[in-house]
């Protein structure tokens, strides 16, 4: 027998290798895709049996704090309305909306020169009547006075010359005509002596012309308090330290007593204004203690307490006025900002904890929680106690260290599961 061998072309040879390496990694890329659908089927298989992985929660001992959450406002425990005294134009506003100003700043200037007139006037008056008290003392009472010592010597010598003319007269040595004329110098003599004693007490502190004087003098120095008090409203002041947040003047307005110019914010205690559901009226008390942010700031956080609660409640929207003062007010709360407040109305040190997501209708009177038991997701009852923020009190139902299924895993009861804690 004869072998006999064949030689393929070239161009043919390789054609034979390409084909065969071309199988080869078909069949290997084959057996890697079967081998990871039976991995597939057995992952699937596992999970059949066993139930899906989930993130559970575990029952722990801690402090809780119940809070009561709500939001409102920033408002000064008053507000203090600024308006004009006079009728009178703005000569310049000295101050912008917003502006923090302390007490006796000048705020709103008025038109004065009508004003300071009547100041110069009734200085001329108080001066006037000042002078005619320094005549009074000066020279009045010092010439009455004079007068006074005139007269009286003029009467001790009247006297005398009529008691010697009487005594002649008796003797017989003097007439009855010169009597009579001694007797009428005697009594000029008194009358002079009376007007002299009334011009010294009319002049004196407590005479009729010192106590006219002294009236002018006191009319004339209330014209000129008046007028000087009336130039003082011309210019408008702060009357207490705080921040400007309304400003409705501008130069060249009239204005008149009575309307409001200006609104200050005092400073000092600032409040915070909410409305609290109603149902959580019972919760809360005057004292409690609170923590609030300012949503414009959330993470700066100051403290405050409740001073105030609405006795009514308003029924168009279920709710309750509270009002916390913020002994020590941030510098950078303003009016009218918006706040987040927790009150905290409780707290227990040693008790047992639970978030919150894993308990199921926990507003009703009958709570519940899904437990775990022989790998499957059971139904258990549970009561509530605190309520913090996030976390929750169970008062009886679990214990420590018991798992529960938080509400967003969606397993349903009786289906099994792997628990994973976090």
């Amino acid at each position: 027998m004869v072998e006999q061998t064949i030689v393929l072309p070239q161009h043919k040879r390789r054609f034979s290798v390409a084909t065969l390496w071309t199988g080869f990694l078909s069949h290997k890329w084959f057996i890697l895709a079967l081998a990871v659908l039976l991995a597939l089927g057995a992952w699937q298989g596992v999970r059949a049996i066993l139930g899906p992985a989930v993130v559970v929660d575990r029952v722990a001992r801690g402090r809780l704090i119940e809070t009561v959450v709500a939001s409102g406002h920033v408002e000064t425990p008053y507000r203090v309305e600024i308006g004009s005294q006079l009728t009178g134009t703005v000569q310049d506003v000295l101050v912008h909306q917003g502006e923090k100003v302390v007490k006796g700043q000048p705020l709103i200037a008025l038109e004065s020169r009508e004003l300071k007139a009547s100041v110069v006037q009734a200085q001329g008056a108080v001066a006037q009547a000042e002078a005619r008290i320094r005549q009074l003392q000066e020279l009045t009472l010092p010439s009455a006075q004079q007068a006074l010592t005139q007269a009286r010597a003029t009467l001790l010598n009247a006297q005398q010359t009529y008691d010697r003319t009487a005594q002649l007269e008796r003797n017989g040595y003097a007439t009855r005509a010169a009597l009579d004329d001694a007797q009428k110098t005697l009594d000029v003599a008194r009358a002079q002596m009376r007007a002299a004693e009334f011009q010294v007490y009319t002049a004196s502190p407590g005479g009729s012309d010192y106590v006219m004087a002294q009236t002018l003098l006191n009319q004339a120095r209330a014209n000129l308090d008046t007028a000087e008090s009336r130039l003082d409203y011309a210019t408008i002041v702060a009357p207490r330290d705080g921040v400007l947040i309304t400003r409705n003047v501008e130069r060249g307005t009239v204005v008149q007593p009575g309307k409001t110019l200006l609104v200050l914010a005092p400073a000092g205690d600032a409040q915070l204004v909410l409305q609290i559901d109603e149902r959580n009226l019972g919760r809360i008390a005057l004292g409690q203690k609170a923590i609030a942010s300012a949503d414009a700031y959330p993470d700066r956080r100051f403290g405050a307490a409740i001073t105030y609660i609405n006795p009514g409640i308003d029924i168009s929207r279920a709710s309750v006025e509270v009002k916390l003062t913020v002994a020590d007010p941030p510098d950078y709360l303003r009016q009218d900002m918006t706040v987040s407040v927790d009150i905290e109305t409780a707290a227990k040190d040693d008790a047992l904890v639970l978030p919150l997501r894993a308990v199921h209708d926990i507003l009703s009177g009958n709570p519940w929680v899904l437990g775990i038991k022989d790998g499957r997701a059971v139904q258990r009852p549970v009561k509530v106690g605190l309520r913090g923020n996030s976390h929750v009190e169970i008062a009886s139902g679990l214990g420590a260290g018991d798992l529960a299924i938080p509400q967003s895993s969606r397993i349903l009861v009786g289906q099994r599961l792997r628990p994973v804690l976090q």
